[in-house]
């Protein structure tokens, strides 16, 4: 982390509750230059969403915004255009996390793991994130996606191989974690009802618990953000405020503890909403037109 930024850490103080608004936006600025471990990212415009085809010109439009405040980008599908990203984010500099999409289409999956190897083997993936939550969509039995991550690290010796879920699915699957060189954990207490002011605590929980899981492998926070806008979960509520002390708190306490996060997400996605209501929309540092919400 750059000296400004811990200078501005000392003269703000660590309880960013304290800070007000404009502190808390100037706060945001410092982390934002001094460049974040990573972030979720989707090229999607309004309108569009998975099953769009996407171009490099749009890829590279989307990643451009958003390279000066970041050192790697986690993608989450290698079809549509979207096994594009690797390469481009390697071109402008970027690390990658690259996503291959997994779901009960098993054709589809292996156009997924096929172009994932491609774009490994290229040189373009500093870790592949075999599947995204299937354990907890119930798309896949954990004996099919152990043969996925296996098929993975054999076609690609050399590179991380890993698995993205919720914390605790590692917990309750340890062969699973065990087929994993990384933990790639998502970690929300926005969506398990925890209040903002508890927020940090809670998150640092569920991080031990992976932590737990991982037997002393790497664990990563793949997936945490909080929305400013939307319908509450419980004591969750999504604010400007909220949205804000949240980014903040995250990364006073990863570079604190020495923790890789990718936030979520880059930019704010409307189509989200069927999946998630009104509060899908609305998880990005940038909106839907590319304009930073918090600095």
């Amino acid at each position: 982390m750059s000296s400004v930024y811990r200078r501005y850490l000392s003269l703000a103080g660590i309880d960013a509750s304290a800070l007000s608004d404009d502190e808390l936006r100037a706060l945001v600025r410092q982390i934002l230059d001094a460049k974040i471990h990573g972030i979720s990212f989707s090229p999607y415009l309004e309108g569009q969403g998975p099953g769009t085809q996407l171009s490099d010109p749009q890829i590279r439009e989307r990643l451009t915004i958003i390279q000066p405040y970041v050192n790697w980008i986690r993608s989450f599908s290698c079809t549509d255009g979207n096994e594009l990203i690797p390469a481009i984010a390697t071109q402008l500099g970027l690390k990658t996390v690259v996503g291959v999409w997994l779901d009960e289409d098993l054709e589809h999956n292996e156009k997924e793991l096929a172009n994932a190897i491609e774009v490994a083997r290229a040189g373009h993936a500093n870790i592949l994130a075999v599947g995204n939550e299937v354990l907890l969509r119930g798309e896949l039995p954990e004996d099919q996606l152990i043969d996925y991550l296996n098929r993975a690290r054999q076609a690609v010796p050399g590179i991380d191989v890993g698995y993205v879920d919720a914390y605790f699915l590692f917990v309750d699957h340890p062969r699973v974690a065990a087929a994993c060189d990384v933990l790639l954990a998502n970690c929300y207490p926005f969506w398990e009802g925890c209040p903002a002011e508890y927020a940090l605590p809670y998150m640092k929980e569920m991080y031990r618990r992976a932590v737990g899981a991982a037997k002393g492998k790497k664990v990563i926070v793949s997936e945490t953000g909080w929305p400013n806008i939307g319908s509450p979960t419980e004591g969750a509520i999504p604010s400007f405020r909220n949205a804000i002390k949240y980014f903040v708190d995250t990364y006073q306490w990863a570079e604190t503890d020495g923790v890789e996060v990718f936030y979520f997400s880059s930019f704010d996605e409307t189509w989200k909403v069927d999946a998630e209501g009104d509060v899908g929309a609305y998880w990005g540092l940038w909106d839907q037109d590319g304009r930073p919400k918090y600095v």
